[in-house]
């Protein structure tokens, strides 16, 4: 049976990994308790709201949820059991199909990617693969999901490497400078992962048997985690959305570390019809063009096909100029931006939900009307998609574009408006036919089998045996859950 997540169990190490999370108060929450909090045992929700929502504190692991109350502080579980979400008013859009987008802004750190790490983490430690009390946890990130990974270090005490890009977000770097124990920054932007890549081979050189390598890029864990809480969050939006002739018809995600895409394989698991488009920056178009270059669409890694992106059940690549993302961006985030949004009918609710889209959630928005107009969607068809991030993460970016283009305008506000969403047009879209996505998949060699060592049978396999791969992949969430309960039953602290 081929390894997908190896859940091999070292019981020496186990056993001190139990006693760091006795001694931490840490109580890992299933992938189950995830999808649906009304899983979550009482004793822990009546804590949670003693507990602010960004605070330090193991017991917000249980926040790592599409479903926590909108609130700066306090709060639990939405009321009405549906994630958090904003549908882009058609106004906006410029298009009749229906985009609803789904926010990261409400969890721990303030974005999704705090998921991802989690699911990294948890089967290493639940089995006694990563030892809290000697390893080291590296995180090579674009930016939030190294944040993840920081909290989560944190909450264990033990040590944690955040490696990323120099060219991010100031917000990244002050928030990393508060809880990460070493930050390493390497050359460029979110378009140079493979400098990432180098600095933890430098690392496994230099600490043998003691770095621990976090790669969300390479992980099929994250891919699942996706598949199982993204995914079925997803469907719970448009379950509540339909109409009687709604159909859902595609997810729109930019790939980044492709996470997020198992969400996609979700949906066209349930949803008969439904496609995954695949979005990039033009500026550094590697799957539609194989090319190289950088961009400011920050969050979404470049220049190669992570290990974990299931090619052969991508149907559309769309590429999005990293300018349209910024410009809408602006829009959605300016007061100036508002206040013209406003002449468009568009309520305050609405705008304020907007401020929830940092510059990556602008790009999935944009796909998603690049996507409508490709295919002359109606308004019976719905586009689901996600919001990584909010723009609390990017007003040092903000402020740069106001010193580099001068204060935003009405005026430029529905330039911004007419270039990035009203206009933009099917351009930089591939419809991907089996050849097509042979040659995306086959991409992965050089980065995977060259670069990472990697076995190539594997890569073969994910084409070739495609049931015995991703398709036992996708049943794999009971079996981590079990261990999830066994390990906390060890530690004691759940009654």
């Amino acid at each position: 049976m081929r390894t997908l997540i190896d859940l091999t169990i070292n019981e020496a190490v186990l056993e001190k990994t139990v006693q760091r999370a006795k001694e931490q108060n840490v109580i890992v929450p299933t992938i189950a308790q995830m999808k649906n909090p009304d899983l979550i045992p009482q004793e822990i929700k009546d804590r949670l709201k003693e507990v602010d929502p960004q605070a330090l504190d193991p017991i917000n692991l249980f926040r790592i949820s599409w479903y926590n109350e909108p609130k700066e502080h306090g709060g639990l579980y939405n009321a009405n059991k549906l994630p958090n979400y904003v549908e882009i008013p058609s106004e906006i859009s410029g298009v009749k199909a229906r985009i609803l987008a789904m926010s990261g802004k409400f969890f721990p750190i303030g974005a999704h990617k705090v998921g991802p790490a989690y699911a990294c983490l948890v089967p290493r430690l639940v089995t006694g693969q990563f030892d809290p009390t000697y390893n080291e946890a590296v995180w090579p990130s674009t930016g939030n999901y190294c944040r993840g990974g920081a909290l989560l270090s944190n909450l264990l005490g033990c040590k944690s490497i955040a490696i990323l890009p120099e060219n991010m977000s100031a917000e990244r770097f002050n928030w990393l400078k508060k809880v990460a124990d070493e930050i390493i920054p390497t050359y460029g932007s979110e378009s140079n992962v493979k400098e990432i890549y180098d600095e933890t081979w430098r690392l496994k050189r230099e600490r043998p048997g003691k770095a621990i390598i976090f790669n969300q890029f390479g992980e099929l864990i994250n891919h699942l985690w996706h598949y199982e809480v993204t995914g079925s969050a997803m469907q719970s939006i448009y379950e509540a959305e339909k109409t009687e002739k709604s159909k859902l018809a595609a997810v729109c995600l930019t790939s980044g570390s492709a996470g997020t895409l198992g969400a996609g394989d979700y949906i066209k698991d349930h949803y008969q019809g439904a496609k995954l488009a695949v979005g990039e920056a033009t500026d550094c178009s590697t799957l539609l063009n194989n090319g190289f270059g950088e961009h400011w669409i920050e969050g979404i890694g470049d220049k190669h096909v992570p290990w974990i992106h299931n090619v052969k059940n991508s149907d559309m690549l769309i590429g999005i100029d990293d300018a349209d993302a910024l410009r809408l961006f602006r829009l959605f985030n300016e007061p100036a931006g508002h206040e013209y949004l406003k002449t468009l009918g568009i309520k305050d609710d609405v705008l304020e939900k907007l401020t929830w889209t940092g510059i990556s959630g602008c790009a999935n928005i944009i796909m998603a009307i690049k996507m409508a107009k490709y295919y002359e969607m109606t308004e019976d068809d719905c586009i689901t998609t996600v919001l990584t991030d909010s723009s609390a993460m990017y007003q040092s970016r903000l402020a740069e574009m106001d010193e580099e283009f001068g204060k935003y305008s009405v005026a430029q506000a529905a330039v911004d408006h007419a270039v990035a969403a009203l206009e933009n047009d099917i351009d930089y879209v591939e419809e991907l036919t089996y050849a097509s996505k042979k040659r995306v998949h086959n991409l992965k060699y050089y980065t995977w089998i060259e670069q990472q060592e990697y076995n190539v049978d594997d890569l073969n396999a994910q084409w070739y045996d495609y049931d015995n791969y991703w398709g036992k992949l996708h049943t794999m969430a009971p079996e981590l859950d079990a261990l999830v309960e066994a390990f906390n039953k060890k530690t004691g602290l759940v009654k």
